[in-house]
């Protein structure tokens, strides 16, 4: 497979390039596309083949259930069992970043819920993602565009880097304005859990009903993509710095000392080789995965990153890079 890379106008997207790219999707193939929150790795979500290859591209566990994106609200009662919470939800944040995860029907094929009986659904706000929707005519699967475990992709080189020649199509609307994955609530008749921190902060969530917010044990999780194994790390080794100092500690700094990265808002604590800082918590989560990247093609030794406050998008920049650190030996 040769992978083609076609530029796309995020606002006034080409009816021409959607439809060719909308084809490959209905004919089984794969498209990686922008939304607001990271690139996709789009496949048609009732076609159980084009959904494996989805798998087979990414080096995704089978059970790692899928994101289904939708063009149209009404596209989600052919999907799955709504109810009067999950309408309210959708009315409310749709389209944006938030992700329901909905009692599934039939018509899904278990490849694309992991083997779940629910089914995760969102509808995307980006012209281009909505428009390849539209032009497809069918829902699309979609994960992040990357190999499985590494750093999302927040443009289109991000993901060539991981995906060339596993994809067919590229769709290059240039990088995406949020940065981290969808926020993912479980959706449980009047029961709202929260299964993934992402774009949507937990307290603008809570304007609409009370999340729960569950332990890190709790059984749910396993219905959230994204959730179940190691994410977002790169090939260079990710060090947390905490308030105790205990970071000094780790083999991966102590290894590097004199080729150290940082990635973070304050100056770093220590001489680095290089570093990316950001101004605000909101750039933070839109550079994140970029900057990670980045510190692999600069050869640092270690990343020392810096975690923001639990409040507004800082809950999923935490997530992500909790997710990323390295294991300490």
């Amino acid at each position: 497979m040769r992978t083609r890379l076609i530029k796309v106008d995020k606002w006034n997207p080409e009816e021409k390039l959607l439809e060719e790219a909308a084809k490959i999707v209905k004919g089984g193939g794969l498209v990686a596309f922008p939304t607001e929150t990271v690139y996709g790795l789009g496949a048609n979500a009732l076609d159980e083949n084009a959904v494996l290859s989805i798998f087979r591209a990414k080096n995704r566990p089978v059970d790692n259930p899928l994101i289904v994106h939708v063009s149209r609200m009404e596209d989600v009662h052919q999907l799955a069992h709504l109810n009067e919470m999950a309408l309210k939800f959708m009315e409310r944040f749709w389209p944006g970043p938030v992700t329901l995860v909905l009692p599934a029907k039939g018509v899904v094929p278990k490849v694309t819920t992991g083997g779940l009986e629910t089914v995760a659904v969102r509808m995307p706000n980006h012209p281009v993602a909505l428009g390849l929707i539209d032009k497809a005519q069918v829902p699309i699967a979609a994960p992040s565009a990357n190999r499985s475990g590494r750093p999302s992709p927040t443009d289109a080189e991000a993901v060539m880097e991981d995906m060339k020649n596993r994809v067919d199509v590229i769709l290059d609307s240039g990088p995406t304005d949020v940065g981290v994955e969808s926020t993912v609530l479980y959706v449980r008749n009047k029961e709202v859990v929260l299964l993934r921190h992402g774009g949507c902060p937990l307290e603008v969530l809570e304007e609409v009903a009370p999340v729960l917010v569950p332990t890190k044990d709790n059984s749910s999780a396993k219905h959230s993509p994204g959730t179940r194994y190691r994410h977002y790390a790169p090939s260079v080794p990710v060090v947390i710095i905490d308030e105790v100092g205990r970071w000094k500690e780790h083999p991966a700094y102590l290894n590097n000392i004199s080729n150290v990265g940082f990635v973070g808002l304050s100056a770093p604590p220590v001489e680095t080789k290089e570093e990316i800082r950001f101004d605000s918590v909101v750039h933070y989560g839109r550079g994140l995965f970029a900057a990670l990247r980045a510190m692999e093609r600069w050869s640092v030794g270690v990343i020392l990153v810096e975690l923001p406050s639990e409040s507004g998008i800082g809950a999923a920049v935490r997530d992500r890079l909790i997710r990323a650190a390295s294991e300490w030996e």
